[in-house]
């Protein structure tokens, strides 16, 4: 990041400002990932009208970078009216898409946009590995004559190269092609659950020796292995736990669904407003969810506060952390990430694994976790526990909550809410 978006950053967190949106204008898509978090299904999206509105209500509220992605931007027949209005409105615009539809004439328009930069799906140099992973036969051949269309009109083109098992042994072939067209090259080793809450894609995660062999490679990490992996310095002082904020999400980013829903993060699905109801800026500063994910400090993290990694060596996302069960709980792909960098365990896996170790012990879900929604019960039914964990044995529960315990070991639901 350079001095001066840090600058920008820290003067609107200061000022309440949110300085990034991204908005997500449709989740159709010509391609079908094996990866994808999205229902591609239309259930209602914004019409032309209602987006821009919401753009000039957001450069109202001081929006500077916006991000439009979906889903398949293009798909959307309004697609170059909405990004010339967003321009009009002197946004500083990146696009996400999978270039499958630019042609010339597309290009030509892109050049003519100013765009900050348009980043592109690329997940193999092989037709047939890429082709798979989209579901979509040629996908690869119009992405890459799309990216040199672009490329030859001056326009800033990012390769995003998102690993799994099925392509992990072609990022060095994709980075090459990056290189070869003129392209950026970012990469990206995380498979993240389904907005509803199914994880059943993280299967498709790459192994841990495989992780470490990313961590390792200095043309991905930007600096020496030896100092991106270096061990954890510690927990942070409290005076410094009170001060550090788990990330962007809320303080000076927010994510709009094609649904008109405002979220804090795109990967952070809990609902805050929609755009048709409120005033973009109402939820922004008013919103009871959004107040509270602002409010939270590494202080306020029970677990992750305590842990060697927190001063710096953790990219915990509390978005992935919620989807688990609780946003002021550790996300565990987070801990895995950081384990792997640096091989020292994260407090969360030391808890886990002395959890496993204790027979006949049950879970008590921390209150701060809040109240639990239709989607928050379907992630618990398909995930394994977390939360800032409160261990009681069989008797224990009964006597604590006056209750039975649940049937498999938990307290009931009534009772389940407890301070940690």
């Amino acid at each position: 990041m350079s001095a001066l978006i840090q600058e920008m950053s820290d003067k609107a967190q200061r000022l309440g400002i949110p300085l990034a949106v991204q908005l997500d204008l449709t989740y159709r898509c010509n391609e079908r990932c094996v990866h994808c978090y999205l229902d591609h299904d239309d259930r209602g999206e914004m019409n032309t009208a209602e987006i821009k509105e919401l753009l000039e209500q957001m450069a109202e509220a001081g929006v500077f970078f916006l991000t439009l992605s979906g889903g398949e931007i293009m798909m959307r027949r309004d697609f170059f009216e909405i990004v010339e209005h967003a321009r009009r409105l002197s946004f500083c615009v990146k696009l996400k898409t999978n270039a499958v539809m630019i042609r010339r004439s597309e290009a030509d328009r892109l050049q003519a946009l100013a765009l900050d930069a348009v980043q592109i799906s690329v997940y193999s140099h092989r037709a047939e590995v890429h082709d798979a992973i989209t579901k979509l036969p040629g996908s690869l051949k119009r992405t890459i004559a799309a990216v040199r269309l672009l490329v030859e009109r001056g326009v800033k083109v990012i390769f995003a190269n998102v690993l799994m098992r099925e392509n992990f042994q072609d990022y060095p072939g994709v980075q090459a092609l990056a290189a070869e067209v003129g392209a950026e090259y970012t990469i990206d080793p995380t498979i993240t659950p389904m907005m509803d809450g199914d994880r059943s894609i993280l299967n498709l995660n790459i192994e841990r020796a495989q992780l470490q062999q990313v961590f390792r490679d200095a043309s991905i990490l930007g600096t020496s292995p030896e100092e991106f992996c270096v061990p954890p310095g510690g927990p942070p002082t409290a005076d410094d736990a009170q001060k550090m904020l788990p990330c962007s999400a809320s303080h000076t980013f927010c994510y709009v669904s094609p649904y008109g829903d405002v979220y804090p993060c795109v990967q952070f699905p809990l609902p805050t407003g929609n755009v048709r109801a409120s005033r973009f800026i109402d939820i922004w500063k008013h919103s009871p969810q959004m107040m509270e994910v602002r409010s939270i400090t590494l202080s306020d993290l029970p677990v992750c506060s305590t842990c060697a990694h927190g001063g710096g060596s953790c990219t915990r996302c509390p978005g992935l952390a919620y989807m688990e069960g609780n946003m002021r709980g550790p996300s565990s792909q987070d801990c895995e990430k950081s384990f792997v960098r640096t091989g020292v365990e994260t407090a969360g896996m030391l808890i886990r694994r002395e959890a496993r170790s204790i027979d006949g012990l049950v879970q008590i879900r921390n209150s701060t976790a809040g109240p639990r929604s239709p989607q928050a019960a379907k992630r618990e039914s398909l995930t394994p526990w977390w939360s800032a964990p409160v261990f009681l044995n069989q008797s224990e529960c009964q006597s604590w909550a006056g209750t039975e315990p649940e049937e498999g070991g938990g307290c009931s639901p009534a009772t389940r809410e407890a301070s940690a």
